[in-house]
C-alpha cells in the first residue's frame, strides 16, 4: 500500500492526546500495564514520565511529538506491517515515526517480551 501526500498530512495535524486513550485500550484490553506502555514509549522518544504527560494532557500534533523526540537510534529496527503499510517503505519520515509507535504498541498488545520490544 503506497503512503499518498494526503495520509501523511492526515497524520501529522492528529493529536497525541487523541491516539493516547486508544494505546491504553489496546493494551490494557491484553494485560498489560500503562506503565509498560509508557516504557516503549520512553524507550522510542526519549520523554520522560513528566514530558510525556504533558503530551498527554495537551494538544500537540504528532508532528510536534515527534519534532521534540530524540528517537531511539534502534528505531529503524522496527520493521513489519502495521495499519497496512510496510514500515521500512514509508518515505515520510514521520508517518514512518508515527508508524514505528503503532507498531510497538502493537507488539505489546501481543504479549511480546519487552526484551524484544525494545530491541
Amino acid at each position: 500500500m503506497k503512503v499518498t501526500a494526503e495520509h501523511n498530512e492526515r497524520v501529522a495535524k492528529m493529536k497525541f492526546s487523541s491516539v493516547y486513550p486508544h494505546y491504553v485500550t489496546k493494551v490494557e484490553k491484553k494485560g498489560r500495564s500503562i506503565a509498560e506502555l509508557h516504557q516503549v514509549i520512553e524507550w522510542l522518544t526519549g520523554y520522560g514520565e513528566n514530558r510525556l504527560q504533558d503530551f498527554i494532557e495537551g494538544d500537540a500534533t504528532f508532528k510536534t511529538f515527534f519534532e521534540e523526540a530524540t528517537l531511539n537510534p534502534n528505531a529503524h529496527l522496527i520493521k513489519g506491517v502495521i495499519c497496512g503499510y510496510r514500515i521500512e517503505e514509508i518515505d515520510n519520515p514521520l508517518t514512518r515515526q508515527v508508524r514505528y509507535l503503532d507498531k510497538l504498541v502493537e507488539e505489546l498488545a501481543r504479549g511480546r517480551k519487552m526484551e524484544k520490544i525494545l530491541r
